[in-house]
């Protein structure tokens, strides 16, 4: 069976990209064969312009990586793993180790951290400490899988301003979800799979592009119906979506014609919308 089938990712240095998909589409599975934990029959892995696996001991200390379950040593705490994370990697410095671990346990709202074992952890505290050791070597790049997974709402918007800060600050943002409306949010690129293929890539903007309709509030929806017969795609008591290519000549036509407009707005489509159309029509259920 093929995990992940002919994909040509296209991610750039400074995007924030995120690979969206179903459960099973195979995201976890690339993200792996980006990080060398996985290999390839076929083609080729290119990261900041070297090949993967072949030259990988030169680009994974330039990632800072959380894929799946962020792994521990569960009977030691969130800084003692840490500092046994930072002695295990190239070009550690012993002298600033101390520092830096509690720098990064600050960043991602671990500060106050006790000498619990990391066994005691709630998912979303395991989640900020596999989050911290991403961050623990100042990355150029970081590849995350599922980053909020078991975050609280306030906690979720703490990770996503975290994340664009460091993309503010120049770090390439690449993560795997399938929380459409967190990438939304913070995203500028998408791509999307389906079934192990990359079926849909390309700028946020150009995805959510204006779908030709405008939505009218107005206390005088006969009105509108009325001067725009033939354009009106649906409406209620106190709304009209009417098919037209221009908001501001709209609104200026309803207004010489005294129609009272509250609101004016262009329809864009929803990641959600874009999501749904580019992969087939699976999920988790099991009907009878």
């Amino acid at each position: 069976m093929t995990a992940v089938d002919g994909v040509s990712l296209d991610v750039r240095e400074g995007d924030r990209y995120g690979l969206l998909g179903p459960n099973g589409s195979g995201k976890t599975t690339l993200v792996r064969l980006l990080l060398a934990l996985a290999y390839a029959t076929s083609g080729s892995i290119s990261v900041f312009g070297k090949p993967v696996p072949r030259r990988a001991h030169e680009v994974l200390p330039l990632i800072g990586a959380m894929v799946e379950a962020p792994a521990a040593y569960p009977h030691l705490s969130g800084r003692s793993n840490l500092m046994l994370f930072d002695a295990a990697g190239p070009g550690s410095s012993r002298r600033t180790r101390k520092v830096r671990v509690g720098e990064v346990l600050e960043r991602v709202g671990l500060g106050g951290i006790d000498r619990r074992p990391v066994k005691a952890y709630s998912l979303g505290m395991r989640q900020r400490l596999g989050l911290a050791a991403a961050l623990l070597r100042s990355p150029r790049m970081l590849i995350l899988d599922e980053p909020t997974n078991g975050l609280d709402p306030r906690g979720i918007r703490e990770i996503r301003d975290l994340l664009t800060e460091l993309n503010e600050a120049g770090t390439t943002v690449f993560l795997s979800s399938h929380l459409l409306g967190e990438v939304e949010l913070l995203c500028t690129r998408v791509g999307v799979m389906d079934r192990g293929r990359l079926v849909l890539q390309d700028s946020l903007d150009a995805l959510r592009a204006p779908t030709g309709l405008v939505a009218v509030s107005t206390p005088s929806p006969d009105s509108v119906r009325s001067l725009l017969d033939g354009q009106v795609v649906s409406s209620d008591d106190s709304s009209v979506l009417v098919r037209h290519d221009d908001p501001a000549e709209l609104n200026a036509l309803l207004v010489s014609k005294d129609v009272r407009v509250t609101s004016l707005g262009v329809v864009t489509r929803s990641l959600e919308d874009v999501v749904l159309e580019a992969t087939s029509a699976s999920s988790d259920r099991i009907d009878k």
